[in-house]
């Protein structure tokens, strides 16, 4: 994966658990999202973004969790985004 544009919030070593989740990809091999820097970099504005993703997927809908999750999985692979 290309590295971001912002190496500030790439580098940022975060203490809590989005931090805790970067370094176990990293000491796997397996490159993080980089969407995951940036809730580990500023979580105190993204955690808003965290809670509206998680109503969309889980909240109650005539879709299943795991419809929308494939919805979500064919999507990014369309737009050529990591899933």
């Amino acid at each position: 994966m290309d590295p971001m544009f912002l190496a500030e919030v790439e580098q940022y070593d975060d203490p809590g658990p989005r931090g805790d989740i970067i370094r176990a990809m990293k000491a796997v091999g397996a490159p993080p999202p980089q969407i995951m820097h940036l809730f580990a970099y500023k979580y105190d504005i993204t955690r808003h973004l965290e809670h509206f993703t998680q109503g969309v997927m889980r909240a109650p809908s005539p879709l299943s969790p795991g419809q929308r999750e494939l919805i979500a999985a064919f999507t990014s692979r369309r737009n050529e985004c990591p899933f």
